[in-house]
Formats: C-alpha cells, structure tokens, sequence
C-alpha cells in the first residue's frame, strides 16, 4: 500500500477501536475512510503538479550535469520531511535522455577533434619528406654546378681574372725555394743565398703591384721578410679563389688532444733535484711559477734513477727508495726558497746516467709519461738532449705546441774532448734535424748557444727570491751605515775543467805578480777537484779551495766581488744571483754575459789585462744598490712574463681555436679583404722536410747497434726491470713485446 501513497494507521485504529460496536457504527466508520483517502489523493495529485512544474524549469534551465544534480537534491532535499510525497519519475527520465544525447553529441564531437589531432603527426612527417625532396634537388644542382666549375677549371683556354691573377713559373719556383730552406740549411747553404734569390724572382714578374716591396733603405732582412709573407699571400689566395684547401701533409698527424677550458703545460727537463744543476733548479722554478697564475694547470716531468745511479748523482750520498719521497724533498726545497704553496703536479720518466757525458739520458719514450688528454703544450728543457736518442712518438705530433728552452753550449763541451771538431760537426747537424723535427718555438738563453732553427735569444730564468731579499737586507744595513761586505773576493762553481776553472788559473798564472796580495777563496766539488788544487799548488797560486756549498749560505753574504771567468756557460745563474746580492761580478766579455751588461755593478774584461784592472776597480769601491726595475728585471716574475711573450705561450693559452701549435699558424691580410691561413690554404713544405726528418730520427734511433756507436747509453732504446717496479709500470716485454726470434 504504501506504493499507491495509503496512510494504513487511521483504518487500523477506527476498525480497532469500533470492533465492541452494533452495524450501525459500521457502516459511519466505512464513510469516514473514504473520505480520508479522497481527500488524501487530491493533495497527493497538487502536490505532482507542483514538482512536475519546478521539474520543467529545471529542465529547460541550460546548466551542466553536476549542477543538474545538485538542484535536484536541494529540491527533494526540502520535501523529505513530507512522508506522504509521491512523484512519478518519467520526466525525469525523459531529463536524463535528453541531457544524455547533449553529452553523448559533445562527446562524439570531441572524439571527432580528438581523431582529427592525431592526423599532425602524420602532416609533420610528409613536411620533413617535402623538405628532403627540396634540399637533395637542391644539392644535386650544386654538385652539377661544382662539376661545371671543375671541368671549366681543366679547360686550357685561359681565363683572366681581374682579382687573383694567376701563378707563373717563376712566382712556383720561387714558392719551391722558399719553403726548401730547411733542407739547404742541413746542406750547408746560407739562408741569405736563398732570400736573394726568392727576391729576384718575385721581382720579375710583370704586374709588380702583386708585391709590396719595402723602400731599399730598409734592412735586408725586413725586405727578404717581407717578400716572402707577400709571396705567401699569393699562393694563399691563388689557391684560396679556387676553392682548394690543404688538409695536412704525409708526415703530420692531425689527431692531438681536444682543448679544453683549462690547458695543460707540462715540462720535461733533463735533471733534477738534489743535484743542483740548472736544467733540474730552472724549471722547478718555472714549474711554480707558472702554475702561480691558476691559468693553467702544470706538471712538472723529471728523470727517475736507480739506486746506483743516484749514488753516482746525488750529493753526499743522498738516495731516494720511492718517487714520492723524492716528490716530498723537491717541494719542500723549493716551497721555503719561493715563499709560497706550489700547485702543479710532478711526474717521474726512467732515466739512466751516463758516467762519460755526465749527464741522464732518458730510457725509452718519454712522451708515453704524458696522458693523451694532458698532452696540450709542452716546454722541452734542452730539447737537443732529450731527443738524440728519443724513439718515440713526435713531440709536435702529441702536443698542440712544443717550446724547447736550450741551456747548454754541447759544441763547446765537446770540442774539449778528444776528436771533438769531428763530434762537433755530427752533433751540430744532429741538433739542428731534432730542433726541426720536434719543436714549434725554440728560446736560447744567449748567444752562445747553437743557433738552432726556429730559435731566438731571451733570457727566460730568474733568481732564487731568497738572493733578492738578501740583496735589500744589505742595502737597508749599508744605509744605516753597518759593514756589509767584510770579505773579499770569491769564485763558486762545479770544479771541472770546462766551468771557468782553466781559464782561472791562466789568468792567475799570467798575472802572478800584478796580483799579488790578492786573495781569491773558490767553493765547488766535482771530477776535475783534484787535478785543479794541484795545478795551483805547482804554480804557486793564491788561491783558497774550500767544498762546495749553495751560494745562499750564510758564510757566502760578506763577500764583495765574485769572479767568473768561464766562457762555457750559456746564462751563468751564480753571476745573476750575485747581482742579486748587491755584489761586484768580474766576467768575461762574452755572449753568455750580453744580459748582465746593463747593471752598473757587471765589470766585463776582453783582455787579461783588463781582468787586472776589473778586479783592482772592485776591490777598491763599494757596489751600488740596485734599483727596483733591476730587482725586478732579475725576478722569476720578470722571466716568467718574458717565457710567456717570447714563446708565444701567452697568445696560445688565449687563442682557444690554436689547435695547429706554432708552425705555419701565421695570419695575413688577403687582397680579398679576409683573413687566411698559410697553413690551412696552402702546403708547407718546411712541414713535409721536418716530417721526413723526424721519421728518419726514428728509424735510426730504432738500431740499438747504431744508438751505441753514437755513444747511447745500453739498453736506453726501452726502460729496464728495475724502472718499471720502481714506478710501478709494466714489464718491459709487455710494455714493448718481441714477436719472433
């Protein structure tokens, strides 16, 4: 009942309650129901009315689904108290069926834009296609247009050119002599023969506005310089109008190690501590140095010794048993001299000592100690000696740029010893094809080294900090008006023949009697000790011989004069830390003295005479300070930044696009009003000569029975067993196998 809206408590109740009653009662009660339930009805149907017409409105309302919802709760929600609500749901039905085929119609649209989307792609891809159709039509007709070019370029009609006029025979035969310097400088031929004759042909040719010419009154060298970049910059541009690029010769290897951010320097040297020699205190000096700058990141590489060939080397029997100790003592050496905290890495490289020459030579190649990422700029110290023997891979190959520093007169050494004009001949010739071969830049410390291809004269060494600062400690005394200097004169130096020593006692000998009273007291240990002292006690000299010790010593500051008579040395650095000192340096007129000539207080000689009178000048007046350009001039600072210019090191580390090292990187001013590289448009056959000696080098290197009539060291071709456990390498059979018998 409660389906058909019937309210059944009433009834129950009257039909209850009259149940005790006559017929008559019963029929009044029957009444009394079906009036109820009429007028029950007729409120039941108002009130479908009434929902039926707020259904409407909801209905013709535009909202959306959750709204619809939401209204239809809020309305059943204010009727729920109502228990006799009764409503037929068929509009609502027909509400939803409509709102439905809304939704399902916007719904079918957006699969339809949905459907549509998805066909992009397929657009995208049919564009990429089209594309490629048009650039492969493209490059079709610029290859047909290339092939037009190249068929009209074998053409033997000429074709006049108002911009690059074309080559002639003698502007080619010119080029070829030009570029064969290299060669006729190992055959003896003057450079200067070949400079006039490039300039004569150049001067030929018929349209002279191709060459600017200097004025005659120039130096003949700035003319023969300036005809042959002009010369360059014809062929460069000939060959740059038509389309010709030059990738690299036979010999050169173009595959070097990519540049990265921070380049990496890393300096070979020949020697080094505890043996207090040049080429092993120099470049530890120039390692922290330049490191200092943070620009780039610097390892220093020195030669590792066996246990029996540091106790032939190293003073006072000093040996190390690993390469870090040995690491440990340099740093801390040169951390208390430099007055700063070193960062640059040091690397070991087997080395045996050769007991005739006194000197390392390096066993196997040295360049493997390099890794191939680190392997960006190299600076060779005494690039001659470390390559007469190198078989290995080409320095210039490995590295981007190669910087040799050469700090040795070898010709004068060897021309002391036995048949030395015939060892002098094979050595000069030998150090001109490996300064070719493996270096891009070369720096003499003087004019009494070698002149070596590719080389020119700096002074790239400075002094100990310490001298400096000893230096000022006795100008600041003598201003105040102390002693400073209460000894006389001394000479310090290794005692061997060829370091000055020979040339003392001559002139010692010689002027016996003009010196008399003179004293000169002489620090020094080596070879030749023995032979020395007893020369100067047969003659009868007055000359005081005491062991060798570091001229920082403290016994060595009272002295006022030091004498240095050797002509051996190429850049002595006692004379320049005595001037550092504020002392008097006695020396001869010399090359390997050229750059001490400008302090007040060098006194150079050129007779022996002059020596009397040099010395008796010394002895008899105080030195002046120095001033600070002079301290400064005297500096590693100072040297530091002349390595940087004159090596080209500075213009290298800024140019992060010079990936083709010094040679032939030259830049000119084309006609074309563009910039061009000689190396890049056009073959250098100076590279195509250095490359053939290089290659040559090796081959000859490679025969232990020619290394050692040479005077090569045995079995330094490869490093030996006791190298390879010292620094932990692998065997020698496994680092360079033999395959057959």
């Amino acid at each position: 009942m409660a389906s058909f809206g019937v309210d059944t408590r009433p009834a129950t109740a009257a039909s209850g309650g009259g149940g005790g009653g006559g017929g008559g009662a019963g029929a009044g009660t029957g009444e009394g129901a079906l009036s109820f339930l009429s007028r029950s009805l007729r409120e039941d149907l108002r009130l479908i009315r009434a929902r039926a017409g707020e259904l409407e409105t909801f209905l013709n309302a535009p909202v959306a689904e959750p709204e619809l919802f939401a209204r239809l709760r809020r309305a059943y929600s204010s009727s729920a108290s109502s228990a006799r609500t009764r409503l037929d749901l068929s509009a609502i039905g027909k509400a939803f069926e409509a709102e439905s085929w809304r939704g399902a119609r916007g719904q079918a649209r957006w699969r339809w834009e949905e459907e549509a989307e998805e066909w992009e792609p397929v657009r995208m891809v049919k564009a990429r296609l089209r594309e490629l159709e048009r650039r492969q039509g493209q490059s079709a007709s610029d290859m047909l247009h290339k092939v037009k070019l190249s068929l009209k370029s074998m053409s033997f009609a000429p074709e006049a050119s108002e911009d690059v006029p074309p080559l002639d025979l003698g502007e080619l035969f010119a080029y070829f002599l030009k570029q064969s310097v290299p060669l006729f400088d190992q055959l003896g031929i003057k450079r200067d023969v070949c400079d006039k004759l490039v300039e004569s042909l150049c001067s030929k040719r018929k349209d002279h506005h191709a060459y600017n010419f200097q004025s005659t009154s120039e130096p003949s060298s700035l003319r023969n310089d300036n005809v042959g970049d002009e010369l360059d910059l014809r062929i460069a541009s000939v060959l740059q109008s038509t389309g010709h690029r030059y990738e690299g010769g036979f010999w050169r290897d173009e595959q070097k190690s990519d540049i990265s951010d921070k380049r990496h320097v890393a300096i070979v040297t020949t020697a080094s501590l505890p043996w207090m020699t040049g080429t092993a205190v120099n470049p530890l000096f120039r390692a922290a140095y330049l490191a200092k700058s943070s620009k780039q990141n610097v390892t220093l590489v020195v030669p590792w010794l066996c246990k029996s060939d540091q106790e032939l080397v190293y003073p006072n029997s000093m040996t190390f048993n690993s390469p870090e100790e040995q690491e440990n003592y340099m740093r801390n050496w040169l951390e208390e001299r430099v007055g700063f905290k070193t960062d640059f890495k040091i690397s070991f490289y087997p080395g045996k000592f050769q007991k005739e020459r006194r000197s390392i030579i390096p066993a196997g190649d040295t360049s493997q100690f390099i890794p191939s990422k680190e392997a960006d700029i190299a600076i060779l110290e005494e690039p001659e000696h470390l390559n007469w023997y190198h078989h290995g891979k080409r320095w210039t190959d490995k590295f981007n740029h190669v910087i040799g520093v050469v700090h040795t007169n070898y010709l004068e050494y060897i021309k002391r010893e036995k048949n030395g004009a015939i060892q002098a001949f094979f050595v000069k010739h030998i150090n001109n094809l490996v300064a070719r071969a493996y270096c891009h830049k070369i720096l003499r410390l003087s004019g009494a080294t070698q002149d070596l291809p590719k080389s020119m004269i700096c002074n790239v060494h400075g002094v100990n900090p310490k001298f400096l600062e000893v230096g000022e400690r006795i100008a600041a005394e003598r201003e105040s008006g102390q002693q400073s200097f209460s000894k006389g004169a001394y000479f310090l130096g290794k005692m061997v023949w060829a370091k000055g020593y020979r040339e003392l006692i001559d002139l010692f000998a010689k002027h016996k009697s003009d010196l008399e009273g003179f004293k000169l007291d002489i620090y020094g240990n080596g070879e030749d000790s023995h032979e020395v002292q007893s020369t100067a006690r047969k003659l009868n000299l007055n000359l005081n011989f005491h062991k060798g010790r570091d001229h920082a010593d403290d016994s060595l500051h009272g002295y006022k004069v030091f004498i240095n008579p050797s002509i051996s040395d190429v850049l002595c650095t006692a004379t320049a830390e005595a001037l550092a000192m504020g002392k008097f340096v006695v020396c001869a007129d010399h090359p390997s003295n050229d750059f001490f000539r400008s302090f007040p207080n060098c006194l150079t000689y050129k007779t022996s005479e002059d020596f009397v009178a040099r010395v008796k000048e010394a002895m008899t007046r105080d030195p002046q300070p120095l001033t600070p350009e002079q301290r400064y001039d005297l500096s590693w600072e100072a040297a530091t930044q002349r390595f940087m210019e004159h090596s080209e090191l500075n213009k290298v580390l800024n140019d992060s696009n010079n990936c083709s090292g010094g040679g032939g990187g030259t830049e000119l001013d084309g006609s074309v009003g563009r910039r061009m590289r000689k190396s890049v448009s056009a073959p250098n056959i100076s590279d195509v000569v250095d490359g053939g000696l290089a290659f040559a080098h090796y081959c000859l290197t490679g025969s232990e029975l020619l290394r050692l009539s040479t005077g090569a060291v045995p079995g330094t071709r490869d490093y030996s067993k006791q190298h390879s456990s010292d620094l932990r390498l692998l065997p020698p059979q496994v680092q360079n196998p033999i395959y057959g018998w």
